[in-house]
């Protein structure tokens, strides 16, 4: 498992009978891949993991690695109400062939430090899997700070890399003086891609690759080979969708740019709703008014 490279957190997309379309999941998978993405990460939040069943994550884990077929990494994503069942979705990840897991702090709990570190302690020293641990303070509401991170690496010889996404790019800088020889750092917020690598981050969770992969690789491989004006002439095309990954309906969002592209569909599952009336009218006018100047990457 190498964390590095755009491994993008793939969305899971549903029939309109909202059951899993394992089809269209191949296709897309098939096609990040092809555009040179090192991995996927399934059952993350944008893959609306927390709508799905044991049976249906254990699907979704087994189609994506049947899909990559050893052409790139499966990383699985682990969030639960509890420490047990994250504990059970990791050995789950692990039966079904996951190169790794991505670990989140418990839902709607928000607990201490000790309590979190508890939690993320159990996970990943109950896995032979290599962990990375998903910090991100805007949506979840518990902030791993780069100390606290690099004293759980200290403790966790398979704590590799981190998804960083508290939108701030001193805390890549911050995590690299603490932890630079154990933890690999990863940007989890699309728009601040560019500068995450410039401040040392080595690879990117990224959410839009979902629906554009071949520019999100290409922009991710420019900003780390320092050819930055012509990354920041794809960055500036670019970002009006890639803001869309960081406001609250980024499911719905991302997935409508799929459906835009040919790489998704539209459904979501509910408490979500498909986007409709004037919201869906001005996303689609932004999405259509980007793609109309999609540039051409030779």
């Amino acid at each position: 498992m190498k964390w590095q490279g755009v491994i993008p957190a793939i969305t899971t997309p549903f029939k309109p009978d909202l059951s899993v379309d394992a089809d269209l999941l191949v296709k897309q998978v098939d096609a990040l891949v092809r555009a040179g993405c090192t991995g996927i990460v399934a059952l993350g939040s944008l893959g609306e993991g927390g709508s799905l069943s044991y049976d249906e994550k254990k699907a979704v884990l087994r189609l994506c690695k049947e899909a990559l077929a050893g052409r790139a990494s499966l990383v699985a994503g682990i969030a639960a109400l509890t420490t047990a069942e994250a504990e059970r979705l990791a050995e789950l990840a692990r039966e079904q062939g996951a190169d790794g897991l991505m670990v989140l702090p418990p839902y709607v709990y928000k607990g201490d430090w000790r309590e979190t570190k508890a939690h993320f302690q159990a996970v990943i020293a109950e896995t032979p899997l290599p962990c990375m641990l998903y910090n991100n303070p805007i949506a979840y509401g518990t902030d791993v700070l780069p100390e606290q991170l690099a004293e759980l690496a200290e403790s966790l010889p398979n704590l590799v890399a981190v998804k960083e996404s508290s939108a701030d790019a001193r805390r890549v800088t911050a995590i690299r003086s603490l932890a630079a020889s154990r933890l690999e750092i990863l940007v989890g917020v699309d728009d601040l891609i560019v500068e995450g690598i410039a401040a040392g981050a080595v690879g990117w969770i990224a959410g839009l690759a979902d629906a554009l992969p071949a520019e999100s690789v290409r922009l991710f491989e420019l900003a780390r080979d320092g050819k930055l004006a012509e990354a920041r002439s794809l960055y500036n095309w670019f970002l009006p969708l890639l803001r869309l990954d960081t406001v609250p309906k980024f499911v719905q969002l991302i997935k409508l740019v799929q459906a835009e592209t040919g790489l998704g569909s539209e459904a979501v599952r509910p408490p979500r709703l498909p986007l409709a009336g004037a919201e869906r009218e001005q996303a689609l006018e932004l999405v259509r008014a980007a793609l109309a100047k999609r540039p051409a990457l030779g």
